[in-house]
């Protein structure tokens, strides 16, 4: 007999369990999204052990002894990430994986035949269970602290651009990871004299990535704001800050690139120097490019260098784009480089319109570009856009 569509379906309160099930497993994502987030995450772990592997590969093995070496030492990167007690679970659950299920008699005490069974594969995957369950355990700790450690940088970064005379100011960054170790920032600053307020431009792009590049980016964050107190000059004030980092550097290791600028209002004038930071583009309003280069090494790495600054005017319809390298590194599936003549192109195309809506385009066109490639950098970018007074 026929069902009416107001009919109860027998199998619908399991079927309506079944969608609930599978939509708090796959949080309403398509397949093709999980299939595509599975594979971004598999290349980034493939990436984290095949460093280890190519590490310890040496040269001159024949193709069979090289396919062989690197079987062996992906084995070894995968372990040795595990503590030694981890370590000793998962060799023992793919020893009972290798051993075939069975069992085996014995005569006990009272003379009689006993059969012991023992299913291998269900220990074998018991203990990979409670593996997993250990390194799940691990890593909500650990994105509980790193959610901590994301919401006080968030801290540290500025909030709506202040209003400055002449200016509008649009910015945004994206981490790669959970915590990022790019800065930027807007802010007042009295000038030499202390008579007149100055607003300090800065973008930074700290060495590595994730936690120590985060902890480096508070470093020279509360540098850059301690000492911009002082009455002093951009080129001094540069200059000290190098020496305070190259104390915690690693010998210039942990180095920061950074463009650090200060603009007067009155005069129209921006100050910058550049300390082996990507070149930031200036648009004149009639289409010229200009690129600031002016400065000297990264911050961090040598502790006597001197920093030359620069002055450029900025007038009315010129467009200033600071980023770091994260923005026109962006790759896509190819492994090609987004690269800045699409950016270039996209604030040729937008030149008209505000910072904001730049800004917006910009980001847009990165990701239209990438895909579903996973970012492999944090995206940081700064707009400004010289107005009438």
């Amino acid at each position: 007999m026929a069902t009416s569509p107001s009919s109860p379906v027998p199998n619908a309160p399991f079927r309506v369990r079944l969608q609930r099930f599978w939509q708090r497993v796959s949080e309403g994502l398509e397949v093709s999204q999980l299939w595509s987030q599975f594979e971004g995450e598999a290349r980034a772990s493939y990436r984290l052990y095949s460093k280890d592997v190519a590490a310890k590969t040496p040269e001159g093995l024949t193709q069979h002894g090289r396919r062989v070496h690197v079987i062996k030492e992906f084995f070894w990167a995968i372990v040795e990430k595990l503590s030694p007690a981890r370590r000793v679970l998962l060799l023992l659950a793919l020893v009972l994986f290798l051993i075939p299920s069975g069992g085996f008699n014995y005569q006990g005490a009272d003379h009689e035949v006993h059969v012991f069974e023992l299913d291998t594969h269900f220990w074998a995957a018991l203990l990979l269970l409670v593996l997993l369950m250990l390194e799940i355990a691990d890593r909500v700790v650990m994105k509980r602290d790193l959610q901590i450690a994301r919401e006080i940088q968030t801290w540290l970064l500025p909030g709506d651009p202040p209003q400055i005379p002449g200016l509008s100011i649009a910015y945004a960054t994206r981490p790669a990871n959970t915590v990022a170790g790019d800065y930027y920032d807007v802010f007042a600053r009295p000038d030499i004299s202390g008579a007149k307020e100055q607003f300090v431009f800065a973008v930074a792009d700290v060495a590595g990535k994730s936690i120590p590049a985060a902890m480096l980016m508070a470093t020279f964050q509360a540098s850059l704001k301690t000492l911009s107190t002082a009455h002093i000059e951009l080129s001094e004030l540069v200059a000290n800050m190098n020496k305070y980092s190259c104390t915690n550097s690693q010998g210039g290791l942990r180095f920061t690139t950074a463009f650090l600028s200060e603009y007067d209002p009155t005069q129209r004038v921006m100050r910058y120097i550049n300390a082996g930071h990507n070149l930031p583009i200036l648009r004149r309003a009639n289409g010229a490019i200009e690129r600031l280069d002016v400065g000297g090494l990264p911050i961090g790495i040598h502790r006597e260098a001197t920093y030359e600054s620069a002055n450029v005017t900025l007038a009315p319809g010129d467009w200033l784009v600071i980023f770091t390298d994260g923005l026109v590194e962006a790759i896509n599936k190819s492994e090609e480089e987004y690269g800045e003549d699409r950016m270039l192109s996209v604030i040729a195309a937008n030149a008209a319109s505000t910072p904001n809506d730049m800004l917006k385009k910009l980001i847009a066109a990165v990701d239209l570009f990438v895909g579903m490639t996973p970012q492999h950098d944090d995206i940081t970018c700064l707009l400004v856009k010289a107005q009438a007074s």
